[in-house]
């Protein structure tokens, strides 16, 4: 019988033999194998992990003590131990999330997938369990696979560190390949010294001592601290966190059991702060992953399990044709630099890397720094291109709007993953940058309808020299190219009404211009005509947005962005400024988390579907038609509510 399906919880792991543990290892990385191939997944940091995972489980004892990830990509080895293993429809509707999820268990604690909060979270927890007294309670924070580049961890180490006698246990999971870990009898050896009690008796009655001794004492006690200093640097790169005051221990071969157990048992014993270092290989036990040079499989679609290769593929992506128009743009201009936040290859730039290597910056997981240092660039004359996801935009909203912004920096942000995202969960979803956005004064935001448009309207932010400019898109392929039939001001029309006077002006934005075209057809069939535009640039508004809807009896938007302080919010306010009264509906994102479904799944939910708006649309004008005349300007007052 399989180990692995015997286990439910942590506590099964207690009664296995070494060889034993080293048998479920294997039978873990099998299945993670055969079963995140058939839905999608983050495969290779995960294969890392297997043996570190199994260790927390075996020296810790979750839910009590508090096992804590970031980020959450690297929890599926967790899930298996803790009763999880129906991974038929991982990151799917109904099915387990990608990351850890409080309502799937009581050993998840952390949602948030967004890296290098880790810290922050265990420091309070611990803080917490100090002052409730709660001594027989651990707290466990398992950082890596980049996230120690974020500027919010270094904060919380600064804070870990301030207090001496608050238990905390951070797990550096490193998997950096070019690593040689330093393992061995001297360096365990020192390890268990410095995470003894008698050991830090010794050192502070020693330091007493010696400080107390006329003259030599204290030079005496520096050159001892430094000699052991300098030889422990030689054994083990610890200095950096030592010198932050926190002890260290490793660095430990994250794939020996044994060794793992060992130092976390020690750790878990010392009573303050203690940093495990392991050395993990991502992508461990599978060898398409290993020959990956780009991420070793850190995130994969549907693969064949015994070659790693897709099973389908798809046309162009949005961001592919970003991409190449990154490359054409650097070819024609040598000022056009780059910049990304450890995503080089998922946000498209790894073509740009490649052909222009000294314009490319990588700044880690820290998007406020990228942030102020695209407005150094700018400053000095160059025009960077910040390409992110738009979800992790939110992390630099001061920045844009303070450093960027304020100084009138000529910085192109290149938001990917624009809007719903679907199987990522709510963490995720891009449904936020168009409104907080909205605040920026001087920001220009462009929402590309489709391929041709990514490739204009990049030209045409970059071409910005003293204001921050904003281009966003969708996840996944790219459709066809949707074409003007017209236009007005700077915006596209998309649709024509046929008739002199319109019922309806539907103001489309972004990549929901086919869905718009749809429901423009549907109101036509029910006698209800419809001028479907595309504004382009949806920030600031266009002048000639407010003349085109007085022509109008009422106004429809349709985004894929919070409804709250979104695009149909700024055009409302942008028709009362021009004396344009009239009824105005808009279409979006209600104020709420969304749960893991595929995309198409989460826009029925939330009612973001041709049909769905369609149908309410035809309420909205039946409704005017029965009670209001065309001119009244109370109008507005027979809207319902937006539907949640």
């Amino acid at each position: 019988m399989p180990l692995l399906t015997r286990i439910r919880g942590p506590r099964d792991l207690d009664r296995l033999t070494l060889e034993e543990l080293d048998q479920l290892a294997g039978e873990i990385r099998t299945f993670l194998v055969d079963a995140v191939s058939k839905t999608g997944g983050h495969l290779g940091p995960n294969l890392g992990v297997v043996e570190l995972t199994i260790a927390l489980h075996r020296v810790f004892e979750s839910p009590r003590d508090k096992v804590l990830w970031d980020t959450g990509h690297q929890s599926y080895v967790h899930k298996l131990l803790t009763g999880r293993q129906d991974f038929s429809k991982l990151k799917m509707k109904g099915g387990l999330s990608g990351y850890p999820s409080q309502a799937e268990s009581e050993h998840d604690v952390i949602e948030n997938s967004h890296a290098s909060t880790v810290l922050g979270w265990a420091d309070g927890i611990a803080k917490a369990n100090q002052l409730m007294k709660r001594d027989d309670s651990h707290v466990v924070a398992v950082i890596g696979d980049g996230a120690l580049t974020g500027g919010m961890a270094w904060e919380a180490l600064n804070n870990i560190a301030d207090a001496k006698d608050r238990p905390l246990v951070i797990v550096v999971n490193d998997n950096e390949r070019s690593y040689s870990p330093t393992i061995g009898g001297l360096a365990n050896h020192l390890a268990t010294l410095r995470t003894t009690d008698g050991y830090e008796r010794f050192l502070t009655r020693t330091k007493d001592l010696l400080e107390r001794t006329p003259v030599v004492g204290q030079a005496l006690y520096d050159t001892l601290h430094g000699a052991k200093k300098g030889l422990k640097d030689f054994i083990a790169p610890q200095g950096m966190f030592e010198d932050l005051g926190l002890k260290y221990v490793g660095p430990i071969d994250g794939h020996d059991i044994e060794a793992l157990e060992s130092a976390l048992a020690r750790a878990k014993r010392f009573n303050g702060p203690v940093i495990v270092h392991c050395i993990t290989e991502k992508g461990r036990g599978y060898q398409p992953a290993l020959q990956d040079e780009a991420d070793r499989f850190h995130a994969v679609g549907k693969i064949h399990p015994d070659t790693g290769l897709p099973i389908a593929t798809s046309g162009a992506d949005w961001t592919s044709v970003f991409g190449e128009e990154m490359v054409a743009l650097g070819e024609e201009r040598e000022d056009v630099v780059a910049i990304t936040a450890a995503m080089l290859q998922p946000v498209g730039l790894d073509k740009f890397a490649k052909r222009f290597p000294d314009r490319v910056y990588d700044v880690g997981i820290a998007e406020q720094h990228g942030a102020v240092s695209a407005a150094g660039l700018a400053h000095a004359g160059v025009h960077p291109v910040f390409a992110v996801y738009a979800t992790f935009l939110n992390r630099a909203f001061d920045q844009v709007l303070m450093d960027v912004a304020l100084h009138k920096c000529g910085v192109t942000f290149v938001l990917d993953r624009a809007g719903v995202t679907g199987t990522d969960g709510a963490s995720h979803n891009g449904m936020w940058d168009m409104s907080i956005l909205q605040v920026v004064p001087g920001l220009r935001l462009a929402a590309p309808r489709d391929a041709d448009q990514v490739r204009a309207q990049l030209r045409e932010a970059v071409s910005v020299e003293d204001a921050p400019t904003v281009v966003r898109f969708s996840k996944g392929a790219v459709g066809p190219a949707v074409p003007a039939v017209g236009r007005v001001g700077g915006m596209d029309v998309l649709r024509e009404p046929g008739t002199d006077t319109p019922d309806v002006l539907l103001v489309s934005v972004g990549a929901l211009a086919p869905m718009c075209l749809e429901i423009a057809s549907l109101l036509d069939r029910q006698g209800i005509s419809a001028t479907v535009v595309d504004p382009r640039w949806v920030k600031p508004v266009d002048e000639a947005m407010a003349p085109l809807a007085a022509k109008h009896r009422v106004v429809v938007t349709v985004e894929d962005n919070s409804r709250v302080g979104g695009v149909g919010s700024a055009i409302a306010q942008a028709l009362r400024d021009a004396g344009v009264d009239m009824p105005l509906r808009d279409f979006g994102i209600p104020p709420r988390f969304l749960d893991h479904a595929s995309r198409a799944e989460v826009m029925a939910e939330i009612g973001l579907t041709a049909p769905d708006v369609a149908r309410q649309v035809t309420g909205l004008v039946a409704k005017l038609d029965g009670r209001y005349e065309r001119s009244s300007a109370d109008a507005v007052d027979s809207v319902e509510p937006a539907r949640d």
